[in-house]
This record gives C-alpha cells, structure tokens and sequence, in this order.
C-alpha cells in the first residue's frame, strides 16, 4: 500500500483491473462495440465490402434520404415553392441513377463477400432477392420519373436544370396520356422503394441485435 493510498483509506491495489472498470484501449473499443451489439461473435470474422462498395451504399442511402421524402411531399407544397423541390426531387434521382450504374460495374469488378456462414440459406435467399429489387427499381426509378416529366412537357432545363444548372436535352413532345401512364408507375416505385427499404433495415436490425452473426460490419 502507498502513502496515498493509506492516507485516502484506499484499500490496497491488487495490480490488476477492477471488475467493474472497463479496459482501456483497443479492449475498450470492443467492450463498448459489445454493448451496442456491434462485436463480431467470438471465432467469425466476416468478410467485409471494399471501400469503393461502401461508399457506393452510403452515398446512394444519403440521396435518397432526400429524393424520397420530397416526392412524396411534393404535391402537398404550394405551386409558388413547388419548382425548387422538383428540382431536388430530379437531380437527388438522375444522380441515384448514376450512382447506380457505376455501382453495377463496380461490383462486376469487386463481387460482394459472401454472407457469414452462420446466416441460413432461406435469409440469403431473401436478402438477395431485397437487394436485387433495389437494384433494378433504383435504375427504373430515375428513368421513369425522367421520361414523366418531359411527357408532361417540362423538360429539365433553366430553372429546372439537373443540379440547377445542366440543361438536359428534351426526349419527346408533351403527351399527357403517356404521362399519366409513367407517373402512376413511378408513384409505385417510390413506394416499392420504401418498403424494400423498411425490408433491408430490419433484416439488418435482425442480424445485428438478434442474430449478431457480424452482418452489420461488413458495411462499415
């Protein structure tokens, strides 16, 4: 025992840690990791995505943070304001659409890792199909809605511009039957997006904070 410790009351130091201390360093980062169900179980070390797939997913997750809220807004803002959401709306789904794409061939060249093999056959099965149909709906998606509103003769040019600056090109004359038609399947999209959505983060919660099979990090 120390003086200090003999002139506090401090009862002698064993040399170790105390059981209600947590370690501090690397063993901290995985103690706290562990208590929000972050830890990878004990012996799996899941394979995890490359950079360039990882930010693929999150810069398409930032879009449509904002693509989908404000289609789904839009038509209950008032006409005066109406130009700049669409103009959000469009340029967050045309870059999706890009994103997208150079997604696809990235993925061509750097194939996914394989789900732990904990997970069952059935839960592969779905989570490939889920990501499959985002796939093709967030191809789908910006064409529709891109196809839409030129029918509806607005072309995204000056004030409508992708981005608020790059004027596309016009594709075909006003045809307000063909509209109707496309913005009836884009509304569907939009909706199917979101349930496939709801899908993907609840299997990720179930994997995560039911399973702990180590899914989660693979992505981060």
């Amino acid at each position: 025992m120390s003086p200090r410790q003999a002139a506090r009351g401090m009862p002698p130091s064993s040399g170790g840690r105390s059981r209600g201390s947590r370690p501090a360093g690397r063993d901290g980062v995985m103690a706290g990791m562990a208590e929000l169900g972050l830890r990878r179980p004990v012996g799996v070390a899941p394979a995890s995505y490359s950079a360039g797939a990882k930010w693929f997913h999150w810069i398409t997750a930032a879009l449509l943070a904002i693509a989908l809220p404000v289609g789904f807004v839009i038509q209950h803002i008032k006409d005066s304001d109406k130009t700049i959401f669409y103009t959000l709306h469009e340029s967050a789904g045309l870059t999706i659409l890009l994103v997208a794409l150079a997604r696809l061939a990235w993925r061509l060249r750097h194939p996914p890792p394989p789900l732990p093999a904990q997970v069952p056959r059935l839960l592969q099965r779905v989570a490939a199909a889920v990501h499959h149909s985002l796939y093709a709906l967030l191809i789908l998606q910006p064409i529709l809605g891109f196809v839409a509103t030129n029918a509806w003769g607005f072309p995204l040019r000056g004030e409508s511009a992708y981005l608020g600056f790059i004027d596309l090109p016009q594709i075909m004359e006003k045809n307000e039957g063909l509209a109707e038609v496309l913005q009836t399947l884009h509304t569907i999209g939009g909706w199917a997006i979101l349930v496939l959505l709801v899908l993907h983060v609840a299997g990720v919660v179930f994997h995560q904070a039911i399973r702990r099979d180590g899914t989660l990090l693979r992505m981060i």
